[in-house]
């Protein structure tokens, strides 16, 4: 089963891949992003 990617998110992980980032770095912070985002919308 073939999964289709979104690229511009493909470009994003391999941009903080190459910037030194972790996978954990990374979930954090869209985490962050994300309750960022809900407490301003509520």
């Amino acid at each position: 089963m073939k999964v289709a990617l979104d690229q511009e998110w493909v470009e994003l992980i391999m941009l903080a891949k190459q910037m030194g980032l972790t996978m954990e770095e990374v979930r954090e912070f869209l985490f962050k992003a994300q309750v960022r985002t809900e407490k301003i919308t509520g």
